[in-house]
């Protein structure tokens, strides 16, 4: 047998015909204190062991193929059993990716076998790469606070970048008193505001680095209470509504229907407020619109109707709940979305288990869906159940996948896709709370997977997937 057990001496490797490198590179590092380590110092290696104490026959049992990355490798399986490969099981012959820390199991089980765990060796060419960018503290601040962006918008056309509530403030004090919003730092005209995910990660960068460029909690609070911008905005401007009239009357009458003509072509889509009153409110040349995530359609962003105009759940927008209150349809002339595309939690309704629960895993959707038969209800009426359980804060949401987790309720608008992320997150819940007794015979006699949920295995690996439950919490890794 090629089988390595816990008798074996240590490892010896044998070198490939591959050009090797000028220092090891990595190793094999036992957890057994007395067996040696296996250095690994070319880039492709077949690894070999001794059998017994009294042969010097020597067996493959795998082959390390650096990648050109320099921080991962992939691994051969040469010998005649399968080996594990954090827990997933890897046939002969297969071939897997590892990376720092894996741990390989020399056979099918871990009693009796040796494990080792694969280790870069630090150097310059197996460090972490990293793309490192410099830039000048000045130019990340805000031209209006004067200190390091905090939760920074950009602007269009001319691309600077403010605070959120800096800038809220801004907007709101421009459209109050000018035609125009103008940029505070170059004046140009602003016809765009958006949240930058891209810069709010260099913002966070920054102050990691330095935390004495942080505000202070007392200006993080004031600045949040300003801000507005939660999606996308198209900020139109009242620029041309006077006209000089040194013309001829006809003159006069003529330029303006080309120029009426030229801006309805390059307005885009239109906002049915714009031209009529609807429910009391009309658009004025000051009015701030948003751009439907679905039809792309214009409506006005009304504080008043938050809620009805972004989605909890993603902080994106959607109009078919705005124009439904305004008793609003769709026409040739401006398009108005589904209102069955984003309403509230409880209105949603859903007849499969979404593509996303269980982290795509689809064994365990399986088993899900017969332990909803098991229990006589639908999947709807199960859903429902654990909303309940939800609005009553009996589930703890930190691993909630939606922006504002803490204040999602039965009550909360959110989109289709949201929903679908929320029913994912309480089928979780389901599941562990599930009696074993009601679980199906087959799932009964899994053992549960050290890493939980968070195993990345299960989605590469089928058998793995199938032979192991990933829907328990972690035992070992990062989210332990």
């Amino acid at each position: 047998m090629d089988m390595v057990t816990s008798s074996s001496r240590a490892e010896v490797g044998e070198s490939s015909t591959s050009k090797p490198t000028s220092d090891t590179w990595a190793k094999l590092v036992p957890l057994d204190a007395q067996l040696s380590d296996v250095e690994i110092c070319s880039n492709e290696m077949i690894v070999s062991s001794q059998v017994t104490f009294s042969s010097q026959e020597k067996h493959e049992w795998c082959r390390i193929t650096r990648n050109p990355d320099l921080l991962t490798a992939m691994m051969q399986n040469k010998s005649s059993n399968d080996m594990l490969v954090d827990d997933a099981v890897v046939q002969r012959e297969d071939v897997v990716e590892i990376k720092c820390g894996t741990e390989i199991v020399l056979g099918p089980k871990r009693d009796g076998c040796l494990t080792y765990k694969f280790k870069l060796m630090p150097g310059q060419e197996t460090c972490k790469k990293q793309l490192k960018i410099c830039i000048d503290v000045e130019h990340a601040k805000c031209s209006i606070c004067l200190n390091i962006w905090h939760d920074v918008v950009t602007i269009a056309p001319c691309l600077h970048n403010f605070c959120n509530g800096c800038f809220s403030e801004w907007l709101k004090r421009s459209q109050k008193k000018h035609s125009s919003v103008l940029c505070p730092q170059c004046r140009a005209v602003v016809q765009f505001a958006g949240r930058n995910h891209f810069l709010r990660n260099i913002e966070e960068d920054i102050l990691h680095a330095d935390p004495s460029l942080r505000h202070s909690n007392e200006e993080v609070a004031l600045i949040d209470s300003y801000a507005t911008i939660r999606s996308n905005l198209v900020i139109r401007s009242g620029r041309g509504i006077q006209r000089k009239r040194a013309q001829a009357f006809l003159d006069e009458v003529l330029d303006n229907e080309e120029h009426d003509s030229q801006e309805s072509d390059d307005a885009g889509p239109q906002c049915p407020q714009c031209g009529s009153e609807i429910g009391g409110f009309q658009c004025n040349q000051h009015t701030i619109h948003l751009q439907c995530q679905v039809c792309g359609g214009m409506m006005p962003s009304r504080a008043d109707m938050s809620e009805l105009q972004h989605c909890m759940g993603c902080d994106r927008t959607f109009c078919g709940a705005y124009w439904h209150a305004q008793t609003v349809t769709r026409s040739d002339f401006y398009p108005v979305c589904n209102n069955e595309i984003f309403r509230p939690i409880s209105e949603h309704t859903i007849t499969r288990i979404p593509f996303l629960a269980h982290e795509m895993n689809r064994h365990e959707q399986d088993i899900t869906e017969k332990c909803i038969r098991q229990t006589g209800k639908t999947l709807q009426e199960v859903v429902a159940e654990w909303i309940r359980k939800l609005n009553n804060r009996e589930i703890d949401r930190t691993r909630m996948p939606l922006n504002h987790a803490e204040r999602i309720t039965a009550a909360t608008h959110v989109c289709s896709t949201c929903y679908e992320k929320l029913v994912s997150f309480l089928l979780y819940w389901f599941r562990i709370s599930m009696p074993k007794y009601l679980l199906p015979p087959d799932a009964l006699q899994r053992e549960d997977c050290w890493y939980g949920y968070a195993c990345r295995t299960q989605h590469h690996n089928e058998e793995h997937a199938r032979k192991r439950n990933h829907v328990c919490r972690p035992t070992r890794g990062a989210n332990v």
